[in-house]
């Protein structure tokens, strides 16, 4: 095992470095080789990524931003802008595709390819791996890890263990040497449950697993999980890498500091994530024809409603109108609220989009407002523009987010206040 030649391996598994944490870093030099948490402030606050700076503390994702400040009290928070990250992504996902046709996107941040047709081109695996590693730090200013094996399985774990910033080679003849040390639950499809049952039978590592009879673990896990980890045990996966659809939904949601029961809230928070939506669409070059909203209530009690539009939008206002009405239309009347969530869907490329033609509308309009918000935005940083409903956000009730949406909740401050456009009232 080793970064040297990758014979008989065809797969990559490639994953970004804490991701959304790198690309607040490559935003913010300064905080270079600083603890960065990127997530949700307040009593609610959800750490969304971590830089390695502060997971030496034990800063994970998932874990509660309060906890994460009292483990590391010198991180720097950062609320994210996922329209920017949704951007970075799509630059390194077109770097796939110009390497091979067969990716298979897993999420914003990591992949699978099939590079056995690139080597003519290329060459091995291995050296495809650091050809990617490269020109992902030259073109993004971040960095990745890469796992590369004959199997997608070996070679997601191999990513994990090259991290950070590393590649791991695991050739054919080496999964037995690499697999069979690591503990149960390194196996996809054991999660907690299920590492406790294997761990009361004694199977401790994946080599202890591999040599209990496919029978004895179906009896005791189920005959589906039984003989699925049996064969991942001894390194067997079938599974090719299949190129997957676009990307079919996108949003954002919103969990408040304290349960909230005042509807003009509830509609400034729709407003905001409407607004956010929109423009993760723009960045992508989506639009979507269903908008879907989400609200949960204090006793955890959560619903969905949504509506088509007549005609595919990107415009923050439209799925604003209509996230607004459908939670209108729930008729609620002071129901305490904990989360609220606004959704695209059913999205479709905007070049291959119909378009709405309205006798006397105007020739410019609130697209073409938030498209000029869209460069503002990246010219002075997220949140530098929004619509003047949300400029008095500071001190509502419920919040769970700094004054400044998109400004750090720290030590940071917007280096470059640009200018505000208010859109066009109700």
């Amino acid at each position: 095992m080793g970064s040297g030649r990758a014979e008989g391996c065809g797969v990559l598994h490639v994953d970004m470095d804490a991701f959304f944490a790198s690309v607040e870093v490559r935003k913010h030099p300064e905080l270079a080789g600083t603890p960065v948490i990127v997530g949700g402030s307040g009593n609610r606050g959800v750490v969304t990524s971590a830089t390695y700076e502060a997971r030496r503390y034990g800063v994970h994702a998932a874990m509660p931003t309060a906890r994460a400040l009292r483990l590391c009290p010198t991180a720097t928070v950062l609320p994210g802008d996922m329209a920017l990250y949704s951007e970075v992504s799509r630059s390194v996902m077109a770097l796939f595709r110009s390497i091979t046709p067969v990716v298979e996107p897993l999420s914003l941040d990591e992949a699978f390819l099939d590079v056995s047709g690139a080597g003519r081109r290329l060459g091995d695996a291995a050296e495809i791996g650091e050809y990617i590693r490269a020109r992902v730090f030259d073109e993004q200013g971040i960095t990745c890890s890469v796992g590369v094996a004959g199997t997608k399985f070996v070679a997601k774990l191999a990513s994990t263990r090259a991290k950070p910033d590393g590649m791991l080679v695991v050739r054919p003849a080496e999964v037995m040497d690499f697999l069979h040390p690591l503990p149960v639950g390194a196996l996809w499809g054991v999660g907690p449950k299920t590492e406790e049952q294997l761990l009361r039978l004694g199977l401790r590592t994946v080599g202890d697993l591999a040599h209990v009879p496919a029978k004895t673990l179906q009896r005791a896990v189920g005959v589906a999980a039984g003989s699925h980890l049996h064969e991942l045990a001894w390194g067997r996966d079938p599974r090719r890498v299949v190129p997957n659809e676009p990307e079919k939904s996108t949003g954002h949601e919103e969990t408040f500091g304290t349960d909230v029961d005042d509807p003009e809230v509830i509609h400034r928070e729709l407003l905001l994530l409407a607004e956010r939506t929109a423009g993760r669409l723009r960045a992508g070059g989506w639009l979507t024809r269903t908008v879907s909203i989400k609200v949960r209530f204090a006793d955890f009690a959560t619903i969905t409603r949504s509506r088509t539009l007549d005609v595919p939008t990107d415009v923050g206002q439209e799925l604003y109108e209509t996230a607004r009405a459908l939670f209108d239309a729930l008729g609620l009347e002071r129901a305490r609220i904990r989360l609220v969530g606004v959704r695209a869907e059913r999205l479709v490329e905007a070049g291959n989009a119909p378009q709405q033609l309205e006798l006397g509308a105007r020739e410019h309009g609130r697209r073409e407002a938030e498209l000029a918000a869209d460069r503002a935005a990246r010219r002075f940083g997220a949140g530098a523009v929004r619509p003047a409903t949300l400029l008095h956000r500071a001190g509502r009730p419920g919040s769970s987010r700094p004054t400044s949406a998109d400004s750090p909740s720290r030590t940071m401050r917007n280096p470059g206040a640009g200018p505000t456009v208010g859109y066009p009232k109700e």
